[in-house]
């Protein structure tokens, strides 16, 4: 059964991150800054400089558009500003009586980094460039990223519009998560069509050149300028495993390919998934009061699969719970109801989370066995 995600926040610890490194030693890039995580969890498999602040270029439109995938529904009209379409790099030759799709204008800055549409884009969703870039700090800052400040939506170079590789492998990793976003990012060649006017199109080929080059290559962003160098937050699946591998200032356009292409290769060789948390075979009993029945279960939100690398034992996950033994049920308890959590453990260490929901509804009332747990329950506390 195909695995997935079921909580958004995970613990890595230090003390999981590190692990002993194959007789072929660290891989060998160009780039000044990388990062290589698992896509389902962000565990970190290999990092460089990861924490050093630099331009991320067009790597900034991920979250851009991951916005905008949100905030605009796929047919709302998009038009061009006079700022969208003189800003550098027109692409796809704009001009200011253009209109596209929501849907065609996020698929022409993700394939062929539209500088203009991620100015149009940031228009549409929040009234201004300024607007929406407070709302990409917003975001960045929800996801986990720690050392980013975004001034603009497409990653033209600008004063305090910085990231590091670590902070663009957690947005790549929250982007993915959107089914939307994927179709698009792992898309090598398609078309777009204006909505005015009418007879104008474009076909885009993605700028991605692992696309169909490396096996399991599914996305995402590239990214260049001369301040920022070779950028590229590259994935790719195999199996149940799936990686991202971000590389910032790579010597050249050229290079950031091959940079990503060996941490792929590193990660796939030395990484392997395992079944840790299966939904079906874990079930906890809590004690109830203030309700109709005097017992409930719970059980995991979802099947949870977990990294381990070369030299990591499966025999040192295991899975502790973090649940009251009394829960109150005065307002009843819905079905899905977060009460808890499952922890996963590696050699002692937290590394992962999933929560832990009521298998049933519970309504408010009494019941002879509920009533005696109410009387009973400070001896629990």
């Amino acid at each position: 059964m195909k695995k997935f995600l079921v909580v958004a926040i995970f613990f890595i610890v230090a003390a999981v991150n590190s692990f002993a490194l194959a007789a072929s030693g660290e891989p060998k890039i160009s780039a000044e800054s990388a990062i290589l995580v698992e896509a389902s969890t962000g565990r970190i498999i290999y990092e460089k400089n990861a924490n050093a602040e630099h331009p991320p270029a067009s790597m900034t439109k991920m979250l851009t558009c991951i916005i905008a995938l949100e905030k605009l529904k796929p047919t709302e009209e998009i038009f061009m500003s006079p700022t969208a379409v003189f800003a550098e790099d027109n692409t796809l030759n704009w001009s200011t009586i253009d209109s596209v799709s929501a849907q065609d204008m996020i698929t022409a800055v993700l394939l062929v980094s539209e500088n203009g549409g991620a100015i149009a884009l940031a228009q549409t969703v929040a009234g201004s460039v300024s607007e929406f870039a407070d709302m990409m700090n917003d975001r960045a800052k929800k996801i986990g990223c720690k050392n980013s400040h975004f001034e603009n939506p497409n990653g033209l170079p600008a004063a305090n519009h910085y990231s590091t590789a670590a902070d663009m492998a957690r947005i790549a990793v929250h982007c993915l998560k959107n089914d939307d976003f994927r179709k698009i990012v792992e898309t090598r060649r398609t078309s777009i069509h204006w909505i005015y006017p009418k007879d104008k199109w474009a076909e885009l080929n993605n700028t991605n050149e692992l696309l169909g080059k490396y096996k399991g290559a599914n996305g995402i962003k590239t990214g260049w300028t001369q301040a920022a160098g070779g950028c590229l937050a590259a994935s790719a699946k195999r199996g149940e495993l799936e990686l991202v591998a971000v590389v910032m200032r790579s010597t050249n356009q050229d290079t950031r390919f091959d940079d990503a292409t060996t941490l792929l290769n590193y990660g796939f060789e030395r990484v392997r998934m395992i079944d840790a948390i299966n939904e079906k075979r874990i079930e906890k009993k809590v004690f109830v009061s203030g309700g109709k029945q005097a017992t409930l279960y719970v059980r995991p939100e979802g099947d949870l699969s977990f990294p381990l690398m070369s030299g990591e034992d499966s025999k040192l996950l295991k899975v502790t719970y973090e649940l009251p033994k009394v829960v109150d049920a005065s307002n009843g308890i819905d079905e899905g109801k977060i009460l808890g959590e499952a922890v996963l453990r590696y050699d002692g260490k937290p590394v992962a989370r999933v929560p832990l929901v009521a298998r049933d509804n519970v309504k408010e009332g009494f019941s002879l066995g509920s009533f005696f747990v109410s009387i009973v329950a400070p001896l629990f506390s």
